[in-house]
């Protein structure tokens, strides 16, 4: 199996952007993830796909709003039934951009209308949102990381638009 390239290409420049000296700065970088799917749970399911993706967290490290990152494996896949729910690869048309430090809520909600408050938006919690019509999933890890999730075909254009 084939290296994905990053859709940022050339224009791929991990570091601090914005006013550094004041402290306003933040880190932007693409973590690589091995599998980004969604998982969709039927009405009357939703207990059993919420714990088949725990199940993921578990083997996988997966983040468990509706991305799950790295491998998902054909196991996991046959868990979930088809009158449960259903698991969408995605890996192929979404790409993350992960954003961190002390500034990063004053950053994010200059893009987005939303409340980054830690206390509205606890680690480990993510949304769907969208920026100029850029479609966004965006998930805390911590209270100064966050990764973005973004069509892999707009990836660029908010890379630009983040630093």
């Amino acid at each position: 199996m084939s290296d994905r390239a990053s859709p940022l290409g050339a224009d791929f420049k991990p570091g601090q952007y914005g006013n550094v000296a004041s402290g306003i700065g933040a880190r932007l970088s693409e973590p690589q993830y091995g599998y980004i799917g969604e998982m969709t749970a039927f009405a009357g399911s939703e207990s059993a796909i919420l714990k088949l993706a725990g199940t993921a967290a578990g083997r996988h490290g997966a983040i468990s709003f509706p991305i799950a990152s790295n491998r998902m494996d054909e196991p996991l896949k046959a868990k979930v039934k088809p009158a449960d729910g259903s698991l969408i690869e995605l890996s192929h048309g979404r790409t993350c951009l992960r954003i961190s430090g002390p500034k990063v809520e004053w950053v994010l909600s200059k893009l987005y209308a939303i409340d980054f408050n830690e206390a509205a938006f606890p680690a480990g919690s993510g949304l769907s949102t969208t920026h100029h019509s850029i479609f966004t999933q965006i998930y805390r890890h911590d209270a100064e990381t966050f990764d973005l999730f973004v069509f892999r075909s707009l990836a660029r254009s908010f890379w630009h638009t983040l630093q």
